[in-house]
């Protein structure tokens, strides 16, 4: 949700800040601007594509050492060029950008009013500035205590840059909530709400934490706490190419990440998985083995996709691991005062890391006494810094707004874990343990096989296009895959699409079955199949369309579905890894063969880091 840019040293900031929101779009927006300071502070707004931002500026004097740059998700205030961000302040001194939403900026605003203010947009943020500028011009204060006083007073999150014309050298900036990352260069600065549009010019970053304050000069960055004293920004080393943001040739992101994924799962198990010695290495599980082991419950914890993974994972550790489990939605999970006991053991799963519920989940655990393990992509976002230990899944920047190869990165992740616990505990023979890495190391070659049906899904995308509605449905293993396919098609294609367990077909979900209708049945070789089997002959006697994920070699569903689609055999615990991919692939030919962005899928944003 939202994206903020901004830049302070002796560069052009306009071009760096233009390129740093292309890079930002994935996140998902509806408006963006600019603020610039070249003496005078000047404000370039408007709804639409950061393109169409572009298009109005040429021929302006953008000429500028420092500036900000905003694209806007809608909160507060529909989409126009008035509620886009920067805002200016009254006076016309400050500019700032903001994401996040102030819970409560109604009251704050009223005061304002009765103090004679007007404002001239309906968002929350223009809300803050003025409350800001009303302490720093009445209280004879710095703007830097200005900000911090207004922010004691502010309930909810946000990630603010401010802008003051009276100090062109410096930029404001705080966080509580929302991520913010400032990039380190020679005598110049790189702020951004993630390390995209930073990795062109440096690799050296500070990840700035919560209620924490930076002071940002060319040549300087100082960080506060919130007692006010200065703290040593810690330095990371981005881990990251410039090659991984950009398409490399493919149409569209979503498409060269789901064919990254047989290279996402490899870097996954690299160094960790030796099929041929029988060992599987992850430091955060073997520093914390004796915990794991004794935990009486493990509760995964995530959001959409995310969730799907936690939902899979939770059938692998009952069965590997002989451990109680639950999967709850972390927007749930924060607000309905959950039973948490002392060893509880809480895995978080998170792509981006910034989760908002999420991140509220995991506090509200952690200060109950769980243990709180994350499972997330972006290397030292919030939910990794507050976990107490974690495994990367190693996939790279995922720009796509739905996500792929997070997933099948997740779940493997997910899958080390639970066989390694499993094992460790006694629960699996070690014959057992051996067939399931000797076969997980096998999937990565696999997934590139399930690839080369990719011309066979983009005919039946292209078949299947203009259905109102899909049903996907699987038992077992492949359940949270029927859910997570219905979900890809309805976040790329806006078709209505569910996903069921199989065998609940019969308790509502076949009185949608009509001429035609597809059914997606997610049918791998498994203990399921032949209870799949006859509940897709109930639809083909109902005149749906059958369309199935098969494991090669299975002539039974051949002959029964209207299409099929193979993928390699495998064991059926690891079979999700391959049958997910061509569910995405459906969902993003699909969604291509209707003409839609299927990057930037309508109100969707990549990182929901607001409620």
């Amino acid at each position: 949700m939202c994206g903020i840019v901004a830049y302070i040293g002796n560069q052009e900031a306009y071009p760096i800040i233009l390129k740093g929101l292309q890079r930002l779009e994935y996140r998902g927006y509806d408006s963006a601007g600019v603020a610039l300071l070249d003496q005078k502070l000047t404000i370039y707004k408007k709804k639409g594509k950061v393109a169409e931002l572009e298009g109005s500026l040429i021929g302006k004097n953008l000429h500028a050492k420092s500036g900000i740059g905003h694209t806007r998700w809608a909160t507060h205030g529909e989409p126009s060029d008035r509620n886009a961000h920067p805002h200016r302040s009254p006076s016309g001194k400050l500019a700032m950008v903001h994401n996040g939403i102030i819970e409560n900026y109604a009251p704050i605003k009223k005061e304002l009013q009765n103090k004679g203010y007007v404002f001239e947009s309906d968002t929350d943020t223009e809300v803050l500035l003025y409350f800001i500028e009303d302490i720093y011009q009445n209280d004879a204060t710095s703007l830097e205590e200005a900000v911090r006083i207004a922010l004691k007073r502010i309930i909810g999150a946000y990630v603010i840059i401010l802008l003051d014309e009276a100090h062109p050298d410096t930029l404001i900036a705080a966080r509580k909530g929302s991520p913010l990352v400032i990039g380190i260069g020679k005598n110049e600065h790189f702020l951004a709400s993630d390390a995209s549009p930073i990795i062109e010019y440096t690799k050296e970053v500070v990840y700035i934490n919560d209620y924490e304050m930076a002071i940002v000069k060319p040549d300087e960055l100082i960080l506060k706490n919130p007692g006010n004293e200065r703290i040593t920004p810690f330095i990371t080393k981005l881990d990251m190419e410039l090659a991984a943001i950009e398409k490399g040739g493919y149409e569209h992101f979503m498409l060269k990440e789901i064919f990254e994924q047989p290279t996402a799962v490899f870097d996954c198990l690299r160094g960790r998985l030796d099929a041929k010695a029988g060992t599987i290495r992850m430091g955060g599980i073997d520093k914390h083995l004796d915990l794991l082991k004794e935990a009486k419950r493990i509760i995964l914890v995530g959001c959409g996709t995310s969730w799907h993974a936690g939902l899979l994972a939770e059938y692998v550790f009952e069965e590997l691991c002989r451990v109680p489990v639950e999967v709850e939605y972390a927007s749930e999970f924060r607000y309905r005062n959950p039973v948490i006991n002392p060893g509880d053991v809480i895995i978080a799963i998170s792509q981006s890391g910034e989760t908002a519920d999420t991140l509220v989940a995991l506090e509200n655990a952690k200060n109950q006494g769980a243990f709180i393990f994350g499972v997330v992509n972006v290397v030292g976002s919030s939910i990794a810094r507050l976990s107490q230990a974690g495994a990367y899944t190693h996939a790279g920047p995922e720009i796509g707004v739905a996500s792929t190869k997070a997933f099948t990165a997740q779940l493997t992740v997910l899958y080390l874990i639970a066989i390694k616990l499993g094992y460790a505990k006694g629960c699996l023979s070690r014959d057992r343990y051996l067939h399931l890495i000797g076969e997980l190391a096998l999937i990565p070659d696999k997934i590139s096989e399930v690839l080369k049906s990719a011309p066979e899904v983009a005919a039946l995308a292209e078949k299947y296009k203009d259905a109102r509605d899909f049903l996907f449905l699987g038992r077992g293993y492949n359940f949270p895959i029927a859910l997570e396919g219905a979900l890809k098609l309805k976040e790329i294609s806006y078709i209505h699409a569910e996903g069921y367990p199989a065998a609940e077909m019969k308790h509502g979900p076949i009185a949608l079955v009509e001429d035609n209708l597809p059914v997606v049945f997610v049918a791998t070789k498994d203990a399921y199949h032949d209870k799949l089997i006859s509940n897709a002959q109930e639809i083909k006697a109902r005149k749906g369309n059958v369309l199935a994920i098969i494991s090669e070699n299975d002539t039974v569903f051949q002959d029964i579905a209207d299409e099929t689609i193979a993928v390699p055999a495998a064991d059926e615990m690891l079979a999700p890894l391959l049958s997910v991919v061509p569910l995405q692939l459906l969902a993003y030919y699909t969604g291509l063969a209707k003409g839609l962005d299927v990057d930037k899928p309508r109100n969707l944003a990549k990182s929901v880091t607001v409620e």
